[in-house]
């Protein structure tokens, strides 16, 4: 797709592109005709290896440390120097481990400021980086945030209290921005229940039932549903701003 203006096709940065709902978010935006940067912090050669397979040109790999806004604030001006602009940020990176949820001993400090640091400021911080970029896209509905967030935040249920604790920040933090950077900017969070990666596939398979039995659509997202869910926001929901998504195949319903 191009911008109406200028005719730059639109460009897309997604953080955490390279993980297994990352990866097929980019593979739909570049089918979607979005030139694609994928972000990655320690998965640099699957990166690379996405870029050479998604369709279309002009896509790259590049560090997105989201932990670092150092780092963030100079791959913003690297992309507005590469691509010209930047019109959608997808906030993919995340990051948890499972811990029972009354395990409160095991959910220590070190992993609860890690979770904390990427799943809700690294998100932040991305969005504070690009939002100049942001803000002259010339899509129609304007530039878009899309926060990749989780049933979890809703439920309270997932791999653990904290997880489930950024992601409820996470959707409260896209109304708030919604409102404050309106209407330059949408604020959209695209929440799934437990989407079917291959790490997933990897647990246990009674498990796997038993989260599928409590979804009333009788199965598990698929990473290419969640991606095209994101694709959407970006290219048709154009008037859509500071709502969650759901892509949970009714998981939320109780």
């Amino acid at each position: 797709m191009t911008t109406p203006d200028t005719h730059r096709q639109a460009v897309a940065v997604v953080t955490g592109g390279a993980g297994g709902i990352g990866s097929a978010i980019c593979a739909k935006l570049a089918e979607a005709g979005l030139r694609v940067v994928v972000g990655y912090h320690r998965s640099a050669e699957a990166a690379r290896r996405l870029v050479e397979t998604l369709p279309g040109d002009g896509h790259s790999a590049r560090p997105a440390a989201v932990t670092d806004s150092a780092a963030l604030t100079a791959l913003a001006a690297s992309v507005g120097k590469d691509y010209g602009g930047c019109d959608a940020l997808v906030n993919c990176a995340g990051v948890t481990r499972f811990v029972r949820h009354s395990d409160l001993d095991s959910l220590d400090d070190e992993l609860i400021n890690s979770i904390l640091a990427t799943n809700v400021r690294g998100a932040f911080a991305a969005v504070r980086a690009f939002r100049p970029l942001l803000e002259k896209s010339t899509l129609p509905g304007g530039g878009v945030v899309v926060n990749l967030s989780s049933a979890a935040g809703n439920i309270a249920m997932g791999s653990n209290v904290m997880y489930c604790a950024s992601k409820a920040a996470l959707d409260n933090m896209t109304k708030s921005l919604a409102r404050a950077l309106a209407p330059r900017i949408r604020v959209v969070s695209v929440s799934p229940a437990l989407v079917d990666t291959e790490f997933v596939k990897s647990l246990d398979q009674a498990w796997r039932d038993e989260q599928a039995a409590r979804t009333p659509l009788g199965r598990l997202a698929t990473p290419e549903e969640v991606g095209a869910a994101v694709t959407a926001v970006i290219t048709t929901l154009t008037f859509t701003t500071g709502t969650i998504l759901a892509v949970d195949g009714g998981r939320t319903l109780g």
